[in-house]
């Protein structure tokens, strides 16, 4: 029997399945049948890097394997990441049966995970203007405050994702930065969930607030896509 849970789904990823999970009052692997009955569910070890892998299988006989986005063309498999604040991406290719799914955060994003997993998907026969991607609930402007050494390792094209905050101190536009990328691969669609993991604490897992509280930060909400058997 599955778990109750409230699955977030994106219209432009309709038809495939998927899925951004709430992850308040919930803890370990989440079910892949949440999103495919008899789904086999894949992770990595994430380690907000550039990495994406192309997989065919679930994982077996050890550690896995460490990086930040799953792209497949194997129906059944059900591509799983956790996050708790960084964007969770979930990007599909109905046509050509190929998805994929990265964690964004801003060094991964940063660094070329999106244009990775893109590159990983058309490496199975997807086309990147027939790729829909979705930006599922993630950290937003105004709970993401940084200061200058953050600022500092974006190039001055990226300073129209900062707004200046207190003095010394900026807010950052995580999902605004992270569509930006994915809009500059030109895909066929991108779409936002816009929903601020840190405001909305009876749903979602924040990082950023449960550091800001002191309290223990272990909580993660997962995002799932899979190709149906």
């Amino acid at each position: 029997m599955i778990e109750e849970r409230e699955i977030i789904r994106a219209d432009v990823l309709d038809g495939v399945p998927h899925g951004f999970l709430t992850g308040v009052g919930h803890s370990g692997e989440p079910d892949p049948a949440f999103v495919v009955p008899g789904g086999r569910l894949v992770l990595v070890q994430q380690v907000h890097s550039p990495l994406a892998l192309a997989v065919a299988a679930p994982f077996t006989g050890g550690p896995r394997p460490e990086a930040d986005a799953l792209v497949t063309a194997t129906p059944g498999l059900v591509l799983g990441i956790k996050t708790a604040d960084c964007a969770p991406v979930l990007l599909a290719d109905r046509a050509a049966g190929v998805v994929g799914a990265a964690h964004a955060g801003w060094r991964g994003a940063h660094f070329g995970v999106l244009e990775a997993t893109v590159r990983r998907m058309e490496e199975l026969g997807a086309s990147r203007s027939s790729i829909n991607a979705a930006i599922g609930p993630t950290i937003a402007l105004e709970n993401y405050e940084v200061g200058f050494d953050f600022v500092e390792q974006f190039e001055d094209r990226h300073r129209s994702f900062f707004t200046r905050s207190t003095p010394g101190k900026w807010k950052f536009d995580l999902p605004a930065y992270v569509r930006w990328r994915l809009e500059s691969l030109h895909l066929a669609k991108v779409a936002l969930i816009g929903i601020d993991t840190y405001a909305d604490e009876t749903r979602f897992h924040s990082y950023r607030r449960a550091t800001h509280r002191g309290v223990p930060d272990g909580g993660r909400q997962y995002s799932l896509i899979a190709l149906p058997e």
